[in-house]
């Protein structure tokens, strides 16, 4: 028998994966993972003589024999291949969702969607990558009927490999935007890869049915998608009711229905329509996906709305390239009031393009007649020359400043790249 047979035959008795040696539950499969700080393999041997794991996956060649304990290859490459195999064996609808932005909060929407009637797993939290969607694969039981793999990537073929362990049957392209340059090499790098789901579709479309969620006023994705099974949503299908001073929530109009959504921005609704489509799709019941998009809260500093004892905070700091950031900022006009302030961090990994689109943003700003900002960062610094915007080179220097100065009723909205660290802000302000 094959190795990697062996080991899921182990791992189907539980269905239960670890990769941290301080949580090893009765029964897991042990995978022995590297990272930037420790070395599973340093506990592997251990593990498996303690008996708790039902298996131990390692791949340094010098660990004693033991019963329990497969040195294989590469750890990472066995799970991924031990995701591939679990899915194989799983029959059951599989929908994966990408794009530059708005991914993670279309997948939390169509996942709260569609748990209304199916019993489903998905994704959690924005572990998208070449380790997190073999481990959410790997959360699929018996009792599992759909699930929702979100998809992230940030260089070329990157998709096309997690849509191999996935097998995706549908898919959703939320948008293709400039966001990691650096690492696609220009934003023809970022469409071919994005694209790299639908190409996987229509490859497997050949043989079994697949179908794509498409946004319709994206003429990008229309393009791409063009010829394929698909369903398509507008933006323009419902009326939307658009943000203001007096309420920062998305309202829509849907079938003779108002949503009233806890999502801040216009730039949320094609989430929410997506999410609306894919619901539809599966037979979900109007009322009860207008149940799941009301009582959705968003987390993770993902436009999320925060009335502080000092503020009212828009805080969407999880990340940011040139499009969110004008999505937000654009969208904050409408909720703009007398005692606005914008906090901006830099847009990381824009690589040659990064002054421009910099620079690009200051526009914006005054464009929309923005005169209270507040910058942190090099690449911001560099561009703002001219301005009266307040700038600082980190987060530390402007909490600093604020502990000494405060900020007090202030409509704040809080825009940068997670590595900007910006999120700090919110127990002081």
């Amino acid at each position: 028998m094959k190795t990697l047979e062996r080991i899921y035959q182990y791992y189907s008795k539980r269905n239960i994966i670890s990769t941290d040696s301080r949580k090893i539950d009765e029964g897991c499969v042990f995978v022995a993972l590297k990272g930037e700080r420790f070395d599973g393999n340093d506990f592997a041997y251990q593990v498996a003589i303690e008996g708790k794991a039902a298996c131990v996956i390692a791949d340094r060649k010098d660990l004693p024999a033991h019963e329990r304990l497969f040195i294989v290859e590469n750890s990472l490459t066995t799970l991924q291949h031990l995701a591939r195999l679990h899915r194989e064996r799983c029959n059951i609808p599989i929908i994966g969702i990408t794009g530059t932005n708005g991914k993670t909060t279309t997948k939390e929407l169509v996942a709260t969607t569609l748990s209304k009637k199916y019993n489903i797993i998905y994704t959690q939290g924005n572990f998208n990558n070449h380790l997190g969607v073999p481990l959410t694969l790997l959360r699929i039981k018996p009792e599992t009927e759909l699930a929702v793999v979100e998809m992230g990537a940030n260089h070329p073929g990157e998709i096309a490999q997690l849509c191999e362990i996935a097998q995706p049957d549908y898919g959703i392209i939320t948008n293709i935007g400039k966001a990691h340059i650096e690492g696609f090499g220009s934003f023809d790098g970022v469409i071919k890869t994005k694209n790299e789901l639908y190409q996987y579709l229509r490859t497997k479309g050949e043989s079994l049915k697949t179908k794509v969620f498409v946004n319709g006023n994206n003429e990008l994705l229309m393009k791409l998608s063009d010829g394929m099974d698909r369903i398509v949503y507008k933006t323009t299908d419902n009326r939307q009711r658009t943000t203001d001073h007096t309420s920062p929530f998305l309202e829509i109009d849907w079938n003779n229905n108002n949503i009233k959504t806890h999502l801040v921005g216009d730039y949320n609704y094609e989430n929410v329509m997506a999410a609306i489509a894919v619901g539809t799709y599966f037979g979900v019941e109007e009322n009860l996906i207008m149940e799941a998009l009301e009582n959705y809260v968003p987390s993770n500093n993902r436009s999320q709305f925060i009335r502080s004892e000092k503020n009212e905070i828009v805080m969407d700091a999880y990340n940011a390239n040139p499009s969110s950031m004008h999505h937000s900022i654009t969208n904050f006009k409408n909720i703009a009031d007398d005692n606005t302030l914008l906090i901006l961090g830099d847009m990381k990994e824009l690589g040659c393009e990064s002054e421009n689109e910099h620079r690009h943003i200051i526009n914006l700003l005054k464009e929309l007649n923005f005169d209270n900002v507040i910058l942190v960062g090099e690449e911001f610094k560099k561009v703002s020359h001219g301005t009266d915007y307040i700038n600082f080179n980190n987060v530390e220097e402007l909490i600093d400043h604020i502990n000494q100065n405060g900020i007090v009723g202030k409509r704040i909205l809080i825009k940068g790249s997670n590595s900007t660290h910006l999120e700090k802000l919110a127990n002081i302000l």
